[in-house]
């Protein structure tokens, strides 16, 4: 099965965002005190953007691919 680089763009997001709310739960419990928050509230503010720019990046990657794939039909 070969993934198409959008798919493949999905599973990174995937497995960015699992990471992130990992990385959450352990700050949490292992933390548990003060300063926690900040962390958490940095922690997802990274994802955020981390999540917008590969949706960004994967929606250019299709409208290129689209417009690729056009160009060829129409010549």
């Amino acid at each position: 099965m070969v993934l198409k680089k959008v798919e493949v763009v999905v599973v990174v997001l995937v497995v960015l965002v699992v990471v992130v709310v990992v990385v959450v739960v352990v700050v949490v419990v292992v933390g548990g005190g003060e300063g926690v928050e900040a962390v958490v509230v940095v922690v997802v503010a990274v994802a955020v953007v981390v999540v917008v720019v590969v949706v960004v990046v994967a929606g250019v990657v299709v409208v290129v691919q689209k417009k690729i794939k056009y160009t060829r039909t129409s010549v």
